[in-house]
Formats: C-alpha cells, sequence, structure tokens
C-alpha cells in the first residue's frame, strides 16, 4: 500500500486509539501537557503579562499563548506603525487592574474557531477566583468597543447591550473621544 492511501487507515486507527483510551493524543494536537485545546471547551491559565487592552500573554496547557479577547476592540498603544490612540493607555491599565498581577489563574472559554489568522488563541475571559468577565467589564467600562467576527459571536448581544449603555452614559472611550 503507498503512503496516500494508507494515510486514511493509519488517521482512522489513531482516531479509534484515542476514542478507546490506549493511544494519547500527539503533542502537536494538543496544548503540551496532553491538555486538548478545543473550539467551545475551556482552559485554564496563567497571566504572564499583559500586552494592551485586548491582549494578554499567559500559560495555557504548559505553553506560553498569546491571547485575543473575543467580541471587543480596544484602542491601539503598542501596534506597530500605528500612534497610540485615545483612551489606549487607560485600556491598557484597567486591563491590567482587572486581572492582575503575573501568575493570576484565568480560565479561558473557546468559541467557535480557536486561532485568528496570527495564531493567537482566542477567547472569553474570567478571572478564576471570583468569575469575573472580563471581556464585558472592558466594554461596560468604556474602555473597549464590540467587535463582532463571524463565527465567534456568542456573547455578541449581551457585548452590545453593555457598549450601548457605556456610550449612552458617555463612560471611556466614550466621553474622552
Amino acid at each position: 500500500m503507498t503512503w496516500p492511501r494508507a494515510l486514511p487507515w493509519i488517521a482512522l486507527l489513531l482516531l479509534a486509539g484515542l476514542v478507546l483510551g490506549d493511544v494519547h493524543a500527539p503533542r502537536w494536537l494538543t496544548g503540551g501537557d496532553g491538555t486538548t485545546l478545543a473550539a467551545g471547551g475551556t482552559a485554564s491559565a496563567r497571566l504572564e503579562r499583559v500586552v494592551d487592552g485586548d491582549t494578554i500573554v499567559a500559560q495555557v496547557a504548559g505553553r506560553e499563548e498569546r491571547i485575543r479577547f473575543i467580541g471587543v476592540d480596544t484602542p491601539e498603544t503598542v501596534k506597530p506603525n500605528t500612534p497610540v490612540q485615545c483612551y489606549g493607555p487607560q485600556a491598557h491599565d484597567l486591563n491590567a487592574r482587572l486581572l492582575g498581577a503575573a501568575g493570576t489563574p484565568l480560565t479561558l472559554r473557546f468559541d467557535r474557531e480557536l486561532r485568528d489568522r496570527y495564531g493567537r488563541l482566542l477567547a472569553y475571559v474570567y478571572r478564576a477566583r471570583d468569575g469575573l468577565f472580563v471581556n464585558a467589564r472592558l466594554v461596560a467600562a468604556g474602555a473597549a468597543r464590540t467587535l463582532e467576527i463571524a463565527p465567534n459571536t456568542t456573547y455578541a448581544a449581551p457585548l452590545g447591550t453593555l457598549q450601548r449603555r457605556a456610550q449612552g452614559a458617555a463612560r471611556g472611550l466614550w466621553g474622552a473621544c
């Protein structure tokens, strides 16, 4: 049997082994410690650093990952060849205050797509200690606009409601910019 004809059989055997529990998923399919990161799933993480208002670096499943918050967009502060935008530093600072120091435990919830075209994990980010939904808090405070990119739209409606309230109250960037 030639290699191209054998590939479906190899895949079938691997799948059967995974289902029956006799074979472990290869490391390239997992987070590195055997934890599978999957669309629609959750993962525990530990904050390493805040990059800006809507991006962090965290340890996830034994690997350092750059995580882009789903459903929100904050003014730019670190984008190459882009000036710092109005309310960008405040959005970064609020994100850092909400998440706390390096080592803070987080819970990540994934939507339908796990990664963006830049390889970043896409997640709804929660503080593990109290379940605070960080993406929503950024929008409610006026530090972020909503950003709806299909198919990751699970919380688009409630985030939109929070944005309209922030706009109406001229909170954050809605009053400053």
